[in-house]
């Protein structure tokens, strides 16, 4: 009776390891499917959960830290950004990612200027005004210095907001410029709302690309310009391999000095790596509907400044 129970006891076992591998495979989807954090494996739900630790942990020394990684010079890829942008008086911008306001600073400080140059022109061809009227016509021009253009910063990180609201105060930054708590891949934005979309050294922290650029095309205007400031892959091979040693064996340790932190800046210098070359994302942008899509190099393509239109 034993012996003839076997083949049943046999098919149990069967059905019993192949229960069990569905149940597996059930909670494998529950969890998400998988992407990389850095050269880790992970889910898309863990991913999302560890950059938002990270940028947590970073944020009241990210400028710091920014200035010491790139030796300043992130300073002068986002003025080249934003002068890239060129935005006039009225211009409406969303800056995604922009938690700690360096570009939202930098654009109300060109409108500010082109506002300035646009009253003093103006001034010069009414020659025959009195001073008191000048006086009266440039304050009250003056009081509208941003001429009606307004800059929303969104970031998913409620420290990171911390930091750039704390830091427009500090700098007297309060007109056109609004913070709000978002997601880069679901923006709580309407439809073509937006002149300009920027995003610097963001969208490689996004888990879904995909989304994040569909989002952009989404909210902006028809006519609207997205622009993305990002490192990528680097040209000239003798400096991508003295830019490997600097980033894997000096910002690390930087990242403990200053912060506190090595694991935060391991990530960061490891995403870089896992970020798409210039033209397999000129391609994804393409993808999500922009039209003229082109990138301009820095540093030997250290950065990469992608450019797109919503037409």
């Amino acid at each position: 009776a034993a012996a003839g129970l076997c083949p049943y006891r046999a098919l149990l076992a069967r059905r019993g390891g192949a229960l069990r591998a569905f149940c597996g495979s059930v909670r494998g989807l529950a969890a998400g499917p998988e992407t990389h954090f850095g050269f880790q494996r992970v889910t898309e739900a863990e991913r999302r959960e560890k950059i938002y630790r990270v940028f947590e942990s970073v944020a009241k020394k990210y400028d710091v830290m920014n200035d010491s990684m790139t030796l300043g010079i992130h300073r002068v890829w986002k003025d080249i950004l934003v002068h890239k942008m060129n935005p006039s008086p009225g211009t409406l911008l969303l800056d995604v990612a922009g938690g700690t306001g360096d570009i939202a600073f930098r654009f109300i400080n060109y409108v500010r200027s082109v506002q300035e140059r646009q009253l003093q022109r103006k001034l010069r061809h009414h020659q025959n005004l009195s001073w008191q009227e000048i006086a009266e016509s440039y304050q009250e021009d003056k009081s509208k210095s941003l001429g009606d253009s307004q800059v929303v910063v969104c970031d998913i990180n409620k420290e990171m907001l911390k930091v750039g609201k704390q830091k427009a105060q500090h700098l007297g930054y309060s007109e056109g410029l609004s913070w709000v708590l978002g997601n880069a891949e679901e923006l709580p934005f309407d439809d073509d709302k937006f002149d300009v979309y920027t995003i610097a050294f963001g969208i490689r922290n996004v888990t879904r690309i995909d989304l994040a650029l569909q989002e952009a095309y989404r909210v902006l205007k028809p006519g609207g310009r997205f622009l993305c400031l990002e490192f990528s892959q680097v040209s000239n091979s003798l400096l991508s391999r003295l830019y490997d040693l600097y980033s894997f064996q000096v910002i690390p340790v930087l990242g403990e000095v200053i912060a506190g932190d090595w694991k935060s800046y391991q990530y960061l210098v490891e995403s870089i790596r896992r970020f798409p070359p210039q033209e397999e994302f000129k391609a994804m942008i393409e993808d999500a509907g922009f039209f003229k899509v082109d990138y301009q190099n820095l540093n030997s393509g250290i950065v990469a400044i992608h450019s797109g239109f919503k037409l």
